[in-house]
């Protein structure tokens, strides 16, 4: 995971979940899966043939759908401002 220092990490908790330390936050393990996934995306766009890649991509979609049902459940105006932020859902 070269492509997610601990940097980026704290920025997209402090961002996305109150304080750096508040790793636990739907929001933002949400906002992470999202920036993983944009990157895993990116690296599979050059590299098709690359299945394990592909289905651990799979999961990690699965895992972001799973926490956005739950955050939908629990706070909807939450959810609707996260998906906006994070630019989900087009």
């Amino acid at each position: 995971m070269s492509y997610l220092t601990k940097e980026k990490t704290a920025n997209i908790f402090k961002e996305f979940g109150g304080s750096e330390k508040n790793t636990g936050s739907v929001e933002g393990q949400v906002a992470l899966l999202t920036e993983r996934i944009n990157a895993i995306s990116g690296h599979l766009k050059g590299n098709k043939k690359d299945f394990s890649t592909h289905r651990g991509l799979m999961h990690m979609v699965g895992q972001r759908k799973r926490l956005l049902a739950y955050l939908s459940k629990t706070d909807l105006n939450g959810y609707r401002a996260l998906i906006e932020k994070l630019g989900l859902r087009k």
